[in-house]
């Protein structure tokens, strides 16, 4: 079922379906929206119920027009979705971005969440290359070239030798680019160089945390999830050997097993 909710000043659309009495939340990366989620959510709802989400700036949810969308605020939105579904504890699930505002939700709204997977994702806040690349992103949104982040962004999600087989979800995940709002991308943009480092709050928490990585992805390379799995030694790890940043689609069957195991 598909709502649309006030939370947080801001209307959010997200959907609600399954009816196993464990919920799990599940919450999109950069420049994605909440159908990015489509396959592997049918086949969690089998099992779990199942919320989805478009973070502010995203698909249908509103940002409120402003200049940064902290990920803080997001986890709030979060918070306010679940409340409003009457769920009060489940497990959260965030895809790259997406698990920002997970560990976000985990540190401000710990009452709400059971556990934690940070999919493709770290709670580590940007480093100065990462702050300088997404800086040419809003230089070329602002220059009026987000066809160029709908050409080359997508396919980097996916491991190399997944590319032809993923061109359909490549596909569609370069018309979500070019259907999220200019000011909207600069928003999140901003609001994710804002971020701080929760790698520290992570390594505490006493719910159990998964990582899973991809050993072909291109955002996290091997050197980046060796240092996470070594800063948060609490947290239970997980491989997908055949992905790359997108491994709900590019093996979607190893990556349920892994949440299904884990939930």
């Amino acid at each position: 079922m598909e709502k649309f909710v006030m939370s947080a000043g801001s209307a959010v659309r997200y959907s609600d379906f399954g009816k196993g009495k464990k919920v799990i939340c599940l919450l999109h990366g950069y420049l994605e929206a909440m159908e990015v989620w489509d396959s592997f959510a049918g086949g969690l709802g089998k099992e779990y119920r199942v919320i989805a989400l478009d973070l502010p700036g995203h698909g249908f949810s509103e940002y409120g027009k402003r200049e940064s969308v902290t990920i803080d605020f997001m986890a709030e939105v979060v918070a306010g979705v679940l409340e409003k579904a009457g769920v009060e504890r489940c497990c959260v699930v965030g895809h790259s971005m997406g698990g920002y505002v997970a560990a976000a939700v985990a540190e401000l709204f710990p009452d709400k969440v059971e556990k934690l997977i940070f999919f493709h994702s770290t709670p580590a806040a940007d480093s100065d290359q990462k702050k300088e690349y997404r800086k040419r992103e809003i230089e070329l949104i602002r220059a009026g070239k987000k066809e160029l982040l709908a050409t080359l962004n997508p396919e980097k999600g996916f491991a190399p030798q997944n590319v032809k087989r993923c061109a359909e979800a490549i596909d569609e995940l370069a018309e979500q680019v070019m259907m999220t709002q200019d000011e909207a991308i600069v928003a999140v943009l901003n609001g994710m160089m804002q971020r701080r480092d929760r790698t520290e709050f992570v390594s505490k928490l006493e719910i159990p945390v998964l990582f899973i990585f991809g050993r072909f992805d291109n955002h996290i390379p091997l050197a980046a999830a060796e240092k996470v799995i070594e800063s948060v030694p609490n947290a239970q790890i997980a491989w997908l050997e055949n992905s790359g940043h997108t491994g709900f689609t590019e093996e979607p069957e190893a990556a349920m097993d892994i949440v299904r195991a884990f939930v």
